[in-house]
């Protein structure tokens, strides 16, 4: 039953009499009718953003564009209209996410534009980007359906629930309408072809590029307004991705997207809109950042491979106070030559495989790598522990592609949390996507020693990196056990091997770190791999 107030709000926005839930002809159904008065009420009142006289971009879109009861992923999907406003600079313009799941070209124009066109300004944009639900029924049901093409065409039909009568147009008559009526309040409409879905043409084995997309672009010819082909462009960057990578973009079902899903259709728009030479465009582009790719700032030397190492505080630390904290990425040169490879330490103290990536570290490695470059890959002390806590690190223990949306308690944001495993493959299915080599490291062994043996963690971390193994075929460097292997032969007892930690069990001193950079050397010369020809001569023998 829905509440009063909710009750309200959907007769002030003409949903007093909402349908049944219909499942569509893509087997999705995308709100229930309660889910709909929420997501009515958690969408800002058109215009509520302006800042001044700063002009306001609005969003018309379906699902793909504002996922769920209020967007903010609960259900683990998520629409690119969430992330659109990180590439507007907010001083100069505001980005209203208008979109609404289970929106077609034709309802969104009947039951939610009118309240966004009484709230356009002269100078405000629009970005209309919808046509996913333009099927099914004209007359039943949820009756959103709309004519295919571009003509002029229309036919009149009797909703069979309500006995309304209501005229009917082709896909591109309606975006024809929202184009005239946004210029008559003096806005810059702007077309955008749809997402692109998981569906793979059987011929091309490509992604399927959507009929809407030729549709909107003739549209926008003749009607003389920027267009960007967001289908394309994401459709591109899915069809260079491995399958299993392509998978993870959506969730739930072939159409709407994931987090990964979101923000790369989010760039896209933003990437199509800069780089077009439509001058129309220009005042919008001088509104635009954060555009360009983010990257590590490696200084790259012609013939000299990067070395990517990426961890947390055992492989980056401090590392500048001789009795301090150090990681063993810090002393790279001291095994391998500067002359021949350039080592970039992009580790980050306190990072499990989840956060590092999450906070965006993995992606400026991701976008800065270069065919013949290595990826050190070493995580797991931060790995195994809670999930929605203030650090928001934890990840599901094991190796299977599995995930789960979880509530964080630090600002109640919702995120969908994978396997240990699952971030490992991540990062070793993006460094071969970009033709570098992946070479997974163990973690660092810590300074316990039950039964008189340094600690092994083999029937945890140990497993889960024997198994990543055995599913990617990526080289296996086990520092784990060689650095482990040293400290029994040459220490045999926590007291004795204290000079190689500092502060606790965990974090190493200079000749800790030294000691285990010395332990990737003799397991890059055991593993015969092809990053142990650019080695100091007599390191790792």
């Amino acid at each position: 039953m829905i509440a009063a107030g909710t009750a309200m709000a959907v007769a002030q926005t003409g949903f007093d009499n909402l349908p049944d839930p219909v499942e569509d002809v893509n087997k999705v159904i995308d709100n229930t009718p309660d889910s709909i008065a929420q997501a009515l009420m958690s969408r800002p009142a058109p215009g509520s953003t302006r800042k001044g006289t700063n002009p306001v971009l609005f969003l018309v879109g379906n699902s793909t564009m504002r996922n769920g009861t209020k967007g903010n992923g609960s259900n683990g999907q998520w629409g690119w209209g969430y992330y659109a406003s990180q590439y507007f600079n907010a001083n100069k313009i505001t980005v209203e996410n208008q979109a609404l799941g289970g929106m077609s070209t034709r309802t969104f124009y009947n039951q939610l534009w009118p309240a966004i066109r009484e709230a356009l300004k002269p100078g405000d944009w629009v970005i209309i980007s919808i046509g996913h639900n333009d099927n099914g029924p004209y007359d039943s049901g949820r009756a959103r359906a709309v004519m295919p093409g571009t003509g002029n065409d229309s036919i009149m039909v009797t909703i069979k629930e309500t006995g309304k009568k209501e005229t009917v147009y082709t896909y591109g008559g309606y975006l024809r309408r929202y184009i005239a009526e946004c210029r008559a309040k003096g806005a810059h409409p702007i077309l955008m072809s749809l997402t692109p879905r998981d569906a793979y043409d059987e011929v091309t084995h490509k992604i399927v590029r959507k009929p809407q997309t030729g549709w909107a672009a003739i549209v926008a010819a003749e009607e003389g307004v920027p267009f960007v082909d967001l289908n394309e462009i994401s459709g591109e960057k899915l069809d260079s991705y491995s399958h299993w990578k392509e998978k993870y973009h959506f969730f739930g079902d072939h159409i709407h997207s994931s987090y990964w899903g979101a923000e790369m259709n989010a760039r896209s728009a933003a990437e199509g809109l800069m780089a077009s030479r439509n001058p129309d465009l220009k005042p919008l582009q001088a509104m635009m950042m954060n555009v360009a790719l983010p990257v590590w700032p490696v200084k790259r030397e012609q013939g000299k491979p990067v070395v990517w190492i990426t961890g947390d505080s055992t492989v980056k630390n401090r590392d500048k106070d001789k009795d301090g904290m150090w990681g063993w990425g810090s002393q790279a040169y001291t095994v391998f030559d500067k002359d021949k490879v350039t080592c970039y330490n992009a580790a980050q103290a306190g990072r499990s495989t989840r956060s590092y990536i999450r906070e965006g570290r993995w992606e400026k490695v991701y976008n800065a790598l270069q065919p013949g470059d290595y990826v050190l890959i070493e995580f797991g002390h931060n790995d195994i522990c809670p999930i929605d806590d203030q650090k928001e690190r934890g990840v599901i223990p094991g190796t299977a592609d599995t995930c789960h949306v979880y509530k964080m308690k630090k600002d109640g944001r919702y995120e969908v949390v994978y396997s240990f495993g699952w971030y490992l493959k991540k990062m070793i299915d993006d460094a071969r996507e970009k033709g570098a080599t992946p070479i997974l490291v163990s973690l660092t062994p810590r300074n316990e020693w039950p039964g008189g043996k340094v600690e092994r963690r083999n029937d945890s971390y140990g497993k889960w990196y024997r198994e990543v193994v055995e599913q990617t075929g990526v080289p296996f460097l086990d520092l784990h056990n060689l650095s482990a292997d040293w400290l029994d032969k040459h220490c045999g007892s926590k007291e004795k091997a204290m000079k190689y930690f500092n502060h606790d069990h965990t974090h190493t001193s200079l000749k800790g770190a030294q000691m285990n950079a010395e332990s990737i050397a003799r397991g890059l010369r055991q593993m015969k791999s092809p990053l142990a020809a650019y080695l100091l001569k007599g390191k790792g023998r």
